[in-house]
């Protein structure tokens, strides 16, 4: 049963297109840099924002209908939402999903029936894949929603509400091992604190590292081989969470060894929120080689909270996609952990929040390709740090043949040192926006 029935199967266009059911810049098969676009930009569904999300906020009830013809709460509705799901993906040309647990069902009172479900849905699941070649990009457990978890999940002060996290997390690693996830996630919504009043925080990140610990040693022992991710975000729902940001997440998967196992998720509207830009994160995971995989989003500068808005700033698509490309692609894909404005509740909305954000990512594919291609811009930064492969105290320096006493005696022989150079900030600025626009 098709039930976008009105919606025909989304395709390339071009930008003199009107149509508002088309692609102006994804063409999934056009060449950048030697490899599909498509290969580029593994683009994912988000299960539970598509699916699940029906425009409540904390003033107002649900403007969308999702219940797609059937009672929500049900194990119909969750397999509606497989249907309606596979069907989308299909007319986007989307070749990727991402869920969390009770995404794609109803949790029940029994965490034995709650499993029950999830072995019939993954069934139902692995079914469609079969029948379309749609992949599972990562599958997480939802460890924030339900009120057991309002002191957090691994972090949790109860060693009961511990336990259950783990068997939750266990079973959504055996259903992402099933559907042949190429990774999975701890998204630490509510692993942070409100006030260290009531906080032994050293206790409750090493219950958080004791918890990514069995998880690895399970998804291993059942031979899991793909990736672990943490995906980084500073606040909310918590004031204070102890996944910040890039950097504070690499070293607290260095501190208890877990950073050969797991690599990065990076969100934009995340990254935003640490104070960094989306550029920063990715730009920092890269470098320690912990760069995952993206969720594709975006946030509100004016609002101070997770808009999780479609992605439309293609000049942050497009230093998005720079570090993408300088860094050889990611393991990982691009998902669009992203959802329609309140006021957009149509079947339409949901196609063209997609359109927009695919369309943002390709421009930003293309001309992250022509800045890399111009050249200028690495040609500045590598002669900006010449003077290092140039002078022999600076490539004393690089080889670490030196010492603070002969840097010292060096230095009073210089009096002072000459200006190290302009930036070109502007210059580079005008560089790029000069590829983005001609």
């Amino acid at each position: 049963m098709e039930y976008f029935t009105n919606i025909p199967k989304i395709k390339y266009e071009g930008t003199k297109s009107n149509n508002p059911l088309s692609f102006k810049y994804y063409d999934a098969d056009r060449i950048i840099m030697g490899k599909k676009m498509k290969e580029h930009l593994p683009f994912s569904m988000a299960w539970w924002h598509n699916l699940c999300a029906c425009g409540t906020d904390m003033f107002g009830r649900n403007t969308a209908n999702k219940s797609f013809g059937k009672t929500e709460g049900t194990m119909e509705h969750a397999k509606a939402k497989v249907d309606v799901g596979f069907e989308f993906m299909q007319k986007l040309g989307i070749e990727y999903f991402c869920f969390h647990d009770v995404d794609i069902i109803p949790e029940a009172d029994d965490i034995k029936e709650t499993n029950r479900r999830l072995d019939e849905i993954s069934d139902y699941i692995l079914k469609k894949m079969s029948e379309t070649g749609i992949k599972c990009l990562w599958g997480t457990a939802n460890m924030f929603s339900n009120p057991r978890y309002c002191n957090g999940a691994g972090s949790s002060n109860s060693a009961d509400v511990f336990a259950f996290a783990a068997a939750q997390v266990k079973k959504a690693i055996d259903i992402t091992v099933k559907l042949g996830g190429k990774a999975y996630l701890f998204w630490g919504g509510r692993e942070g604190y409100e006030t260290l009043l009531n906080t032994d925080v050293k206790f409750e990140q090493d219950n958080i590292a004791r918890l990514m610990k069995m998880a690895v040693t399970y998804g291993r022992s059942i031979g899991f081989t793909g990736d672990f991710y943490i995906e980084p975000k500073p606040k909310e729902p918590m004031k204070h969470q102890y996944d910040y940001d890039a950097a504070t997440a690499i070293g607290f998967l260095r501190q208890y060894g877990l950073d050969k196992d797991f690599k990065l998720n990076i969100e934009a509207n995340h990254a935003t929120l640490a104070g960094h830009t989306f550029q920063h994160d990715l730009r920092i995971s890269a470098i320690n080689n912990m760069l995952g995989s993206i969720d594709a989003n975006q946030g509100d500068y004016l609002l101070g909270w997770d808009t999780d808005e479609f992605p439309s700033d293609v000049y942050t698509a497009t230093m998005c996609m720079y570090e993408v490309l300088k860094a050889g692609g990611i393991s990982g894909g691009f998902n669009f952990d992203a959802k329609n404005r309140r006021s957009s509740y149509t079947a339409e909305d949901m196609f063209e929040g997609y359109i927009l954000g695919m369309d943002t990512f390709a421009l930003g594919l293309i001309k992250a390709s022509q800045i890399i291609e111009d050249g200028r811009i690495d040609d500045f930064i590598a002669k900006r740090y010449s003077s290092y492969h140039k002078s022999q105290i600076g490539k004393k320096i690089l080889s670490n043949q030196t010492s603070l006493e002969e840097l010292f005696a060096y230095a009073e022989n210089l009096c002072a040192p000459e200006l190290p150079g302009s930036g070109k900030q502007e210059n580079l600025e005008n560089i790029v926006n000069n590829i983005l626009f001609k």
